[in-house]
């Protein structure tokens, strides 16, 4: 029960939270004159960047380098990936037979590292 109810005030002060922070970035970014659409961009990146920020420096405070490095490439690549799989599902692109056999060898692996 009272996990339950940490879980849910927890939920509840990060909304708020993040509402605040929100309303304050736009705020402020009136008041400087930048459009509302960077203001959106530049909260956006700070937020999903934010906890890949965390996690690096509390690895590199435990002198555990490996973990950020791991943090780091990881969620790039998790990052390119998604948003490449979400634009070909919005806007798939036309591929060509003859470039996809010119342009597939390539990018595909070779034979001897695809045993295992």
């Amino acid at each position: 029960m009272l996990y339950g109810l940490s879980l849910l005030a927890g939920i509840v002060l990060l909304f708020l939270g993040g509402e605040s922070l929100i309303r304050g970035a736009v705020a402020g970014a009136k008041r400087m004159g930048v459009s509302p659409l960077l203001t959106g961009l530049v909260v956006v990146g700070f937020g999903t960047s934010a906890p890949e920020l965390v996690v690096s420096v509390d690895a590199a405070i435990r002198e555990q380098p490996d973990i950020a490095v791991g943090n780091i490439v990881g969620s790039n690549i998790g990052n390119i990936l998604l948003i490449l799989g979400l634009c070909a599902v919005i806007c798939p692109m036309n591929v060509h037979p003859l470039a996809l056999r010119r342009d597939g060898v390539v990018v595909a692996p070779p034979a001897c590292c695809l045993s295992f």
